[in-house]
């Protein structure tokens, strides 16, 4: 109740039912002479007590153990000892203080047990019946309280569990959705850059035929990469798994000869034995490897080599170029590692001689 209602709400109904508990026991003792005034201050006394158990749960038990005691003194009808403690033991379990509360309980029993029996009271009675309705009514007050906490405590963590989860599934989009930019972007810029210089020094020679080539891979590439920024554009949208493909492979190397590589691709896999994602990851792959071959490689040729089996997906892309520590450093290579590591696969990348190779091994369908 407390969690779908207001907390004041729930404090004073909880000192209404104290408050009118206490005074229709008060008011139906059959005593000769009728209450007083002052007995029914203390049942007010009682549940005003319940206004202030959030703030104060231990002055709440010390003031109405104290409450109680003094009651009891002055010679009021009897109220039994569990009704005006039992929402002050609720309240401090709910709390978390479930040592006072029981050491409370202890004290209210053990102290009206003792008082009783000297008044008189047969022991037996005591024992037999008050002791304990007495000690299961407080046991009862204690335990539920430390059952609500307990149960609002578990809501609460797995809340927070919840929201880490979506925290690290946002920053796992966005980690994605970067390195997809990146390696789009990336690719295309190496294109165009290169083609810019060959479309100048055409131009500064008179040869027309170059440059007109050179510009219309520019356009061409560019043209490429916007239809891929659209697709990132509606994975944001529509929270698709895959935007590329190893399908879109004969364009990626197109582009790559398009700057004078030499491309040779051996390519033996089935797609639709491959999970999106793991297509999309290998194609990004294999694409940022290219780029890293234009920009820093200096290499005339380029092997590409898929091949899958039942269970994983392996790709190479290797070059004859002067390998070096250049291409082992970057975003690139740690966004293709990344990738790889993300997806339960591993990724290698090292100098050969001649040239540099990466390799990827992907499981072939995810769990």
């Amino acid at each position: 109740m407390e969690d779908e209602t207001a907390p004041w709400v729930v404090d004073v109904l909880f000192g209404v039912f104290v408050t009118l508990a206490i005074a229709l026991i008060i008011a139906t003792d059959r005593a000769d002479a009728p209450p007083g005034p002052a007995a029914y201050a203390f049942a007010i006394g009682f549940g005003a007590l319940m206004l202030v158990r959030r703030r104060t749960p231990k002055a709440v038990l010390v003031a109405t153990t104290l409450g109680l005691f003094a009651y009891y003194t002055m010679g009021y009808p009897a109220i039994g000892v569990a009704i005006p403690v039992v929402a002050a033991l609720y309240s401090a379990a709910e709390l978390g203080l479930l040592r006072p509360a029981i050491g409370t309980a202890v004290v209210v029993v053990s102290v009206s047990w003792f008082f009783r029996f000297q008044g008189g009271e047969p022991a037996a009675y005591l024992l037999g019946y008050e002791l304990i309705s007495n000690v299961a009514l407080l046991a009862a007050a204690i335990a539920l309280g430390d059952g609500v906490r307990s149960r609002r405590v578990i809501r609460r963590d797995e809340q927070e569990r919840l929201t880490r989860e979506a925290e690290r599934r946002l920053q796992t989009q966005r980690e994605m959705i970067a390195r997809d930019l990146h390696d789009s972007v990336g690719h295309t810029m190496s294109v165009i850059a290169l083609q810019t210089n060959v479309a100048a020094e055409a131009i500064a020679r008179g040869d027309s035929t170059v440059a007109v080539k050179a510009v219309g891979i520019v356009r061409d590439t560019g043209e490429q990469t916007m239809r891929e920024l659209r697709s990132t554009v509606k994975l944001l949208r529509t929270q698709e798994t895959a935007v590329v493909s190893l399908r879109d492979l004969d364009g990626l190397i197109a582009s790559a000869e398009a700057t004078g590589l030499t491309v040779r691709s051996e390519v033996d896999t089935r797609l639709d034995r491959i999970s999106p994602a793991i297509d999309a990851a290998a194609y990004r792959i294999v694409q940022e490897a290219l780029t890293n071959v234009i920009r820093h490689a200096q290499a005339q040729n380029v092997r590409i080599a898929l091949s899958q089996d039942e269970h994983s997906l392996r790709l190479e892309v290797s070059d004859d170029g002067h390998g070096g520590p250049v291409a082992t450093t970057g975003h690139g290579l740690r966004g293709m590692s990344e990738r790889a590591r993300l997806l339960g696969g591993s990724l290698t990348a090292a100098p050969e001689n001649p040239g540099f190779t990466v390799t990827a091994t992907l499981p072939a369908r995810l769990a």
